[in-house]
Formats: structure tokens, C-alpha cells, sequence
């Protein structure tokens, strides 16, 4: 039967209509793309500001894989001309102006237009705790100073504030493996993926007023208080970490010096075993106990008489002489502890042993995966080294530094193998290490990542969006299909 022309334009209107539905149903389905705005850089900040110097780390990232692991990179280190901010005391506005040849420098890195959405941030370690616990009013006095210098510039400053040492701990423990894609890896896929077999390193931190330890241990936590609980990119994670303050290598020797000093004849040369063969120095008492370290064991008068210590370079007994600084004692009847009575879990793992640790064993050359065996011999072999031969062999290097290594090659011997009980067999476990890709070690990185929350807690999922042009299309044929819908009704009812 023939169709007459008011049904062939129906008709032909149904078919365009069904076609038009068609082709929006297909637009709907097809599969989404990624929208990606041109990538630009973002710079963060943080001044470390530890016991005996202060440095400024700045860090850069690309503005599109902000949420994302392993994008972060060390642009640069400025280290603070003079000693730690906590030296200020009398003289808080010195601290702030000290910051000022880093903060120049800063600003002549990070571009002008950048400046101004970079996160700055200062965190004091136990220096400050030090000078916080001694004389909490000056501590605020040089918090606040230091403050006023940061703020001063065109940067995003969000505070200067003394951490803690279970922060500090962490945040070591945080930056290696973030460094170490531990938590996220990206894979060939073009995805973040956690790996596998996932290898979570502990950290070994040593500074100049503290020392902190940090690793996944294969026990429970008993002690709650030495837990951190943190959930990244989905994971849960519970580590074993303590600082113990005063026993920085700084204040590690100050107490060995009191020690070597207790029940000897002052109006003697005291000998003293960590110091080399040769080596003669004249101090006063008091100096010896000017810090709450050591204030406990000073005498009820501390004269200001002048004591000469004179070195005997003898690695053994200057051993010894560094293990009377740990009270042990207080950890008998414990069958899981360090010392001071201090609950610690069986090391277990892999360790990364930077700062302090990695700089002295540098000096020594001893930080290419050597033997225990091989590593005491070296030290002892260092410590019976007459002063003038050593003066004569590194005249660059600074002399209370060098008339130090025999002593913190000791104390680093004390403290891994007495205190935290690393063996002959998991010596090995530990690597010294300045850097990690290309970033060098430690609390800073970990906690500029917390603070700008750079670590999600859930797990990472690629946000996807239509392509803005096949989006447009199928609302077209969309509201092109009904208007036809509608145009059809019209023209039958009618």
C-alpha cells in the first residue's frame, strides 16, 4: 500500500528520531578520557632546625601528580651559616636574622610567580626540646623570632614549632620509603600500584642532641606509646619508633666526658681514651654540666677550675668508657628492651642509618656494606692515630671534628649493637646512606608530605571525566531526539 506524504513524514521522522538516539546511546558509552591541564611545578619549604645547625630544604613537584607518590624532588639545600637556632637563647633576634642568606636564596630559586603558593614550614628537634625543657621562655622567644623573619617574605609560611621525637622518627621513617616507592610504585600500566612484595625499610636517625629508631617490627607493639598507627594510600601501617634525647652524638660525648672526669684529681691531666694520642685540651667543670643531659650528675658546687683532658687513642677502652652513658640497668627483668628501660620490639628488616650515622662512617670509609668485623678493625686502627699525623693527613677538616671521629665511631658501635641490639648477623641489614633518589635523608620530606596532606590515607583512584567535545555532542542529539519525539506527537494528533 502506497504511504501518501503526511505518513512518509512521519515516518521519516521516526527514523531520524530512532537514529538520533542511537548515535547519543553510543556518545554515552564510549569510553572516558583523562583531562589533563598543562602541568606546572609547586615548590615547598622546610628549614630543619636541629641542635648544632639549621638547613633549608626545597622541594619541588608537578602540580598535576600532586596526590601522587615518587613526583617529589630535592631542588636544593642551603645549610645556615652558625650553630643551631637553640645557641640564641640570649639573643633571639640573631636566630631569625641567621635565616636570612637561606631565605634569599630561596626566593632567587623558587620563580617569582611560585612564591606566593609555596608551603614553608620550620620544625626545631631537640635543641629546642632542650632549650624548651631548660628555659621554656627564651625557647618561645627564638620560636618566634625565626617566625617573623620566614613570614616576612612572599612565601605561604604555616609555622615554626618544635616537633617531637616520635614525629621525628616517623617522619624519617616516612621520607625513605616514599623515596623508595615502598608505599606506591608506578607501574608499566600507567597506574600507581603497591608493590607486590613491598619492602618497608626501618630508619636510623642520629643527630647532635637525639637518636631515633623506626621499623615495622614482626611482634605486636606492646607499649603503646612507642607505636604510630598511619593509614597511606590505603594501607595500614603500625611502627615501632622512640627518639631517646640526649643521646645525640653531641650530647653523647658531653655525658662521656663527665664520665671519664667522675673520681679523677683534677689538678691532673685526665686521660681520656676516645680522644687521639697526643691530643691535650683544657676546659672548665661547669662547661661540663651546662646542659640538662648532664646537669643531674653535676656536683652540688660545679667549680669554674680548669680541667686538662689528654687523649690515649685506645678504641677498646674508649668503647667501654661510651657504654657507662647508657643505664642498662633499668631494662634487667625485661626481656624486650634498649636501655632506660625503654621497651623495644627485635630489630627485623632492612634499615637505612643516615645523618650522623652516614657522615661518620663516610669520614671512615665505611659505607660500602663492610663486615662488622671489618668495621671495628678499621676504627681501631683510626683511633690509635697520633694527633699530629692526623692534623697532617686531613688539614681541612675541622679540628674538633677530627679530634671526634674515633669517639662517635665508638658511640654509632655502642648505640647499634648495645642499645638497639643489631648482631653479627643482621649488621648487614643496615645501609649508611645520605640520600635516597636523589634526595637526601631524613624527617623534612616526611613532614612537608603530612602537612600538605600529599600522602592520601585511601587508596589512589584516577579521577576521569568526559571529553568535553563528545559530552557536547551527545546532549545535542539528546535534546535533538526528543525534540523530533515531540514533533512527531504534534503531527500525529494533529
Amino acid at each position: 500500500m502506497a504511504l501518501d506524504s503526511k505518513q512518509t513524514c512521519l515516518l521519516l521522522l521516526l527514523v531520524v528520531s530512532v537514529i538520533s538516539i542511537l548515535i547519543a546511546l553510543v556518545l554515552s558509552l564510549v569510553k572516558t578520557s583523562e583531562v589533563h591541564l598543562p602541568p606546572g611545578t609547586k615548590y615547598g619549604m622546610v628549614f630543619d632546625a636541629g641542635s648544632s645547625h639549621t638547613s633549608l630544604f626545597i622541594y619541588q613537584w608537578p602540580t598535576d601528580k600532586e596526590n601522587n607518590t615518587g613526583v617529589v624532588s630535592q631542588t636544593h639545600v642551603c645549610d645556615v651559616v652558625g650553630p643551631g637556632i637553640s645557641s640564641y637563647a640570649n639573643d633571639p633576634p640573631a636566630a631569625g636574622k641567621s635565616l636570612v642568606s637561606c631565605l634569599e636564596e630561596a626566593m632567587s630559586i623558587i620563580p617569582p610567580e611560585r612564591q606566593r603558593g609555596a608551603p614553608a614550614y620550620l620544625g626545631a628537634t631537640a635543641g629546642m626540646r632542650l632549650l624548651d625543657l631548660e628555659n621554656k621562655s627564651a625557647s618561645d622567644l627564638v620560636l618566634a623570632e625565626v617566625s617573623k623573619t620566614i613570614s616576612s617574605y612572599p612565601i605561604d609560611f604555616r609555622g615554626a614549632r618544635i616537633i617531637t621525637g616520635k614525629e621525628e622518627g616517623s617522619y624519617g621513617w616516612i621520607t625513605i620509603n616514599y623515596l623508595l616507592e615502598s608505599f606506591m610504585k608506578y607501574s608499566f600500566s600507567g597506574k600507581w600500584v603497591r608493590p607486590v612484595s613491598s619492602k618497608i625499610f626501618g630508619a636510623l636517625d642520629l643527630g647532635g642532641a637525639s637518636t631515633q629508631i623506626s621499623f615495622i617490627p614482626k611482634v605486636n607493639i606492646e607499649d603503646a606509646a612507642e607505636k604510630a598507627d598511619f593509614k597511606l594510600y590505603g594501607f595500614p601501617y603500625s611502627i615501632y619508633t622512640h627518639s631517646f634525647l640526649c643521646y645525640g652524638q653531641n650530647q653523647a660525648l658531653k655525658q662521656m666526658l663527665v664520665k671519664s672526669v667522675e673520681g679523677k684529681d683534677s689538678s691532673k691531666p685526665i686521660s681520656n681514651p676516645c680522644y687521639p694520642k697526643g691530643y691535650q685540651d683544657t676546659i672548665t667543670e661547669q662547661s661540663l654540666y651546662n646542659s640538662p643531659c648532664t646537669a643531674s650528675s653535676a656536683p652540688s658546687t660545679p667549680q669554674s677550675q680548669q680541667l686538662t683532658i689528654s687523649g690515649t687513642g685506645d678504641a677498646n677502652e674508649c668503647y667501654d668508657l661510651l657504654k657507662t652513658v647508657y643505664n642498662f640497668n633499668a631494662c634487667l627483668g625485661k626481656t624486650s628492651c634498649s636501655f632506660e628501660g625503654v621497651y623495644q620490639p627485635p630489630v627485623v628488616g632492612n634499615y637505612f642509618a643516615f645523618s650522623a650515622f652516614f657522615y661518620t662512617f663516610d669520614f671512615l670509609n665505611l659505607t660500602s656494606g663492610q663486615s662488622l668485623n671489618t668495621v671495628k678493625n678499621a676504627v681501631q686502627t683510626f683511633c690509635e692515630r697520633d694527633w699530629r699525623e692526623l692534623q697532617s693527613s686531613y688539614p681541612k677538616e675541622r679540628k674538633d671534628r677530627l679530634r671526634d671521629y674515633c669517639a662517635n665511631a665508638n658511640y654509632i658501635l655502642t648505640l647499634l649493637l648495645d642499645a638497639y641490639k643489631f648482631k653479627d648477623d643482621t649488621w648487614n641489614s643496615i645501609s649508611f646512606m645520605k640520600q635516597a633518589a636523589n634526595t637526601d635523608i631524613g624527617w623534612t620530606l616526611g613532614y612537608m608530605l603530612n602537612l600538605t596532606n600529599m600522602i592520601p590515607s585511601e587508596s589512589l583512584a584516577s579521577v576521569n571525566v568526559q571529553n568535553y567535545n563528545i559530552w557536547v555532542a551527545a546532549v545535542f542529539f539528546i535534546v535533538f531526539s526528543l525534540a523530533l519525539g515531540l514533533l512527531m506527537l504534534f503531527t500525529y494528533f494533529r
